[in-house]
């Protein structure tokens, strides 16, 4: 048999960072090693009770093992009232579809929008998935810089003309994985007004938007004057519901983006387990207690991490959002990647290299907040004692 041939998009992706963390980790577990893993953004939290319950009395049911075919009413009844209810937002049936995660939506959408030799726009660093919307597409790639000095929002400004004449969508996500950082409200009616000029569609990533500590409140795009002429957001509810295995986001915005890529999907799956989207409802429906209690222990996890992280001798700044931390790697390291590995054995601690997220992640790791703060503040001690941000310079 002749060498088999795989195609030239398989060919463009790699073994994935977290998969090479991984394999480190269970070397240095074989080792009897202690690890503290804050590579993985999966949260520790367990869902809240009525939402497993739910789910538990959608699976003894035999009927709720068939094909779903569609979205049940209920399901997006229960979309249109938490975005009404948290975001000021109304939303039409038909502006509502599910998804699997955000991540399955996100790799599908690029096919929707972009004919092959298109051009889409993501942010640098930004979340890897962004791009693979494009590549999965076959349509071009083009970054677009955040940088700390500009508080990690884009320039729109200086986005060359050219690149704006051939954009077809541009990718959008605030609280932003991994920067950490939320976006001012003034900064959306910019961004629509530049996507009505140069006839770019928006794409939000709305996956933080109820794991904020610079504020009470994230805020959806959907809820400035216009977004719906130009865009749609991903809603997910992994992260606020404690979710992620099950695997369940929405699309919601523009009818015309949303009703094709639900006839996309009519082709390729059957709708989403009907016990997930009884669960679904029950988390959108259900009091927002667990959730403000959720966030309350991120941000003291957020600023026991930072703070202690700061106390030995590591300019850590505290995070305006997300579950994630965004910090520089100390001077006396080349890459992002040399500097985790040498943590990694030196400590146990697992981080991950800003570079997996673009170049412009370079010299950043990123921590995930998914230790309780006894396991932060051990963590602190065995970092301070291994003497290896005495010499930053």
């Amino acid at each position: 048999m002749k060498k088999i041939e795989f195609s030239n998009k398989m060919n463009q992706f790699e073994t994935g960072i977290f998969a090479v963390l991984n394999e480190k980790k269970e070397a240095l577990e074989k080792q009897g090693r202690k690890v503290f893993n804050l590579s993985v953004g999966t949260p520790d939290f367990a869902p809240a009770p009525h939402v497993m319950e739910a789910m538990r009395k959608a699976c003894e049911d035999p009927q709720n093992y068939k094909y779903a075919l569609s979205d049940l009413p209920e399901l997006l009844n229960a979309v249109q009232y938490r975005y009404k209810k948290r975001f000021g937002v109304e939303l039409e049936k038909e502006e509502i579809t599910s998804v699997y995660g955000t991540q399955e939506g996100m790799a599908h959408i690029g096919m929707v929008l972009c004919n092959p030799g298109d051009m889409i726009l993501v942010p640098d660093p930004g979340y890897p998935l962004f791009e693979m919307s494009g590549i999965m597409a076959g349509a071009r790639v083009q970054t677009y810089p955040i940088e700390e000095k500009n508080g990690y929002l884009p320039q729109l400004s200086e986005i060359p003309e050219d690149v704006l004449e051939q954009a077809k969508y541009m990718i959008v996500s605030y609280p932003l994985n991994p920067v950490c950082v939320c976006a001012p409200d003034t900064f959306y009616p910019e961004l629509i007004a530049f996507a009505k000029r140069h006839d770019i569609v928006i794409l939000h990533d709305n996956a933080y938007s109820d794991i904020i500590f610079s504020r009470e409140k994230g805020r959806s795009f959907l809820s400035f004057e216009g977004a719906k002429e130009v865009g749609a957001e991903f809603y997910s509810l992994s992260k606020s519901y404690n979710l992620t295995g099950a695997r369940i986001s929405f699309l919601v915005g523009n009818k015309e983006i949303v009703q094709k890529l639900k006839i996309f999907r009519s082709q390729i799956d059957y709708g989403i387990f009907l016990p997930v989207q009884y669960a679904a409802i029950a988390a959108l429906t259900g009091p927002d207690t667990y959730i403000e209690e959720q966030r309350q222990k991120y941000k003291e996890r957020n600023q026991i991490l930072c703070g202690g992280l700061r106390s030995i001798g590591w300019d850590v700044p505290d995070s305006q959002g997300t579950m994630f931390v965004w910090a520089k790697i100390p001077e006396n390291y080349e890459t992002s990647v040399s500097f985790c590995m040498d943590l990694m054995e030196k400590t146990g601690v697992i981080v991950t290299p800003g570079s997996a997220f673009g170049k412009g992640g370079e010299r950043y790791v990123r921590m995930a907040l998914v230790v309780d703060i006894p396991v932060i503040q051990e963590m602190i001690g065995v970092l301070d004692a291994s003497g290896i941000f005495l010499d930053k310079k």
